[in-house]
Formats: C-alpha cells, structure tokens, sequence
C-alpha cells in the first residue's frame, strides 16, 4: 500500500505543482503568462523601433522580434563564442538586418573575465545558456546540471561609452538576459536609460550569481523607470519621463 500511495504521488506531482505555483505567484502579486514579441509590439506602436537585445544567446528571441517588426533596428550583444555561432547558424540569410556584437555589456571597457557553462545531455557542445562575468552562487543548488567548468577572457563595453560610438542616442526597448551582471549594465548606462523607453530585465531575490541584484535593489537603481509587469525571476519597466 505504502509503494502504491507513493506511486500515485509522484503520478499526479507534476500535474499539482503546477496550478499551485501559479496560484502562489498570482499571490505574490506576479504574471504568470510570459512576454511574447507580439506584445513588445504592441506595447512600442511604431514600425521601426531601437531594440538593443543584450544577451541574445542563439537568435531565437531575434528572429521572432524580426518577424513582428521587420523594420526594426536590433543591436544584438552577445559574449559566448559557442553562442554567437549558433546565433549566425540560426539567423542565416536575415543576420544581416541586424548587428551583432561579440563582447559582453558590463561597467567597463576592455577584457573582463567570463564563466561560461555547460552539461546537460542533450547538449553536444554544453549548455551554454547561463554563462555571466559573474561568479555563479545559488545558481550552483538550484540548477546543479549546469556547470561552470572554467573562465574565459571576453571583451566588454560600456553601453553609455557603445551609443555614443554608434551614434544611438534613443532606445526604444532593452531585453536584458545578461545572468546576474545587471547592475554591470545598469551601472554603465546612466545616460542611455534616460533616453530608454522600456527594460526588460532578470532579477534573483536568491542571488543566483554573486552580487546579483534583488527586485528591490534593481528598482533602486532605476528611479525614473515604473514596473508594468513582474514575472517570476524577469520584470518589465516603463521610463515615467518619456511619454
């Protein structure tokens, strides 16, 4: 009986954890249906908005923001060698409406150290979806698959010091997916945040890599930004001085 009791358990687990997570979430005040690209464009209404995509991994997330707004302007950032060849490989014969960058986005300018990381099966070359210029912490007992096996020396910039270079003086919208460096890019970007229409960013209140800011501390550093949406672990913030 006690073997039975515990196999209908782990049957129905999966289906109960579920529906009670999402009701803890709508608890705690957050969004449980994720940000879609059709959403990012109906939320910036206009046919050829700035869009700098700073950790943009393989592409996947700027191939869909290129099929809902094909005139857009997409500066892409992206430091993980294996990364950026997949992100070629998937952007194919459209990579070239859009700029890729192969260096990270942090506080400064010049090389700067990078824990890229891998494991997983199902990944022939690791997975490589979690590397950051910041030291993984909690990350390490949350996702104990992911490994970070070394640290590998990338280039880095400010993206205050990379507008004014580009001459981008005007962002309509930031996704940032930079794993724990944050408040790096945060820090380096007093002035094109002013000129920012909306931040998409993740944030950890469990630190998963070392100095990761909390939601409290991201909004700190963010004054003039209002939050329009809060997901779990990612929040969606408006500038209140641009209209």
């Amino acid at each position: 009986m006690i073997n039975a009791t515990r196999y209908i358990k782990n049957k129905l687990r999966p289906y109960v954890k579920g529906p009670i997570r999402e009701l803890v979430n709508r608890a705690r005040g957050l969004t449980t249906t994720p940000l879609d690209h059709e959403t990012i464009a109906a939320l910036l209404k206009k046919p050829d908005p700035t869009i700098l995509e700073i950790g943009c991994s393989d592409g996947r997330d700027t191939l869909a923001l290129l099929r809902v707004m094909p005139l857009a302007k997409i500066y892409c950032f992206e430091p993980d060698p294996r990364a950026i060849a997949r992100f070629k490989k998937h952007l194919g014969s459209d990579l070239d409406k859009v700029k890729l960058f192969e260096f990270a986005v942090s506080d400064r300018a010049g090389p700067i150290d990078f824990h890229p990381s891998s494991g997983g099966v199902d990944f022939p070359e690791g997975w490589d979806n979690s590397g950051s210029i910041r030291r993984p912490k909690n990350h390490l007992k949350e996702h104990p698959w992911v490994k970070f096996e070394k640290i590998i020396t990338v280039g880095s910039c400010r993206l205050d010091d990379w507008c004014a270079e580009n001459s981008v003086k005007h962002v309509d919208f930031i996704w940032m997916d930079v794993q724990g460096a944050e408040g790096d890019v945060i820090t380096g970007a007093p002035k094109i945040l002013q000129e920012t229409r909306f931040l998409y960013t993740e944030y950890s209140n469990n630190e998963a890599y070392e100095g990761q800011l909390s939601y409290k501390s991201l909004l700190a550093l963010l004054p003039s930004f209002e939050v329009v949406a809060r997901y779990p672990g990612d929040v969606l913030l408006r500038n209140r001085r641009i209209n």
